[in-house]
């Protein structure tokens, strides 16, 4: 049995696009490139079919995976969660109290989860320490370099 994984409607869109290309496009290119090396002769010496038989059975084991997590994908209704706390898809501003600096972070389900675009998992130990607290809150993070002391300034959808 799958596991069941939330997902914001972004993410699941993301994951439903990736499929279609697969299917779409890249299924039937994989296709062609297997014939094209099936009409080059002998099989049993032929590199270029080995690798194009390769190719189709990762594409296939991508496709079956995606079809799988869309499957068991829930999406997340986002005008039934609470934001008077940090839950999944809060996005919260928070101030380092040491330093000062603000940082701004939505907490999204794993599978989504960019620190670059300031999206942080939601099983990450950081994020973990903010869930169910509230603005104003102060937190403490534990990191290998030891702890952080946070204000949480906001917390919104």
């Amino acid at each position: 049995m799958s596991e069941i994984k939330y997902y914001s409607e972004e993410g699941l869109q993301k994951l439903r696009d990736e499929l279609h290309q697969l299917i779409a496009f890249d299924r039937p290119a994989a296709a062609a490139a297997i014939a094209e090396a099936r009409d080059k002769g002998d099989l049993s010496e032929n590199a270029e079919y080995d690798a194009a038989k390769e190719a189709q059975g990762h594409l296939e084991a991508r496709i079956s995976k995606l079809q799988e997590l869309i499957a068991n994908a829930r999406l997340l209704d986002e005008s039934k969660i609470d934001t008077s706390k940090v839950l999944l898809l809060s996005k919260i501003t928070i101030r380092n109290t040491k330093n000062n600096m603000k940082q701004v972070y939505t907490i999204v389900p794993e599978s989504e989860a960019n620190l670059k675009k300031g999206l942080i998992s939601v099983s990450s130990p950081f994020a973990q320490a903010f869930l169910g607290k509230k603005a104003g809150d102060n937190v403490e993070v534990v990191v290998p370099a030891g702890t952080m002391h946070f204000e949480i300034l906001t917390v919104e959808r």
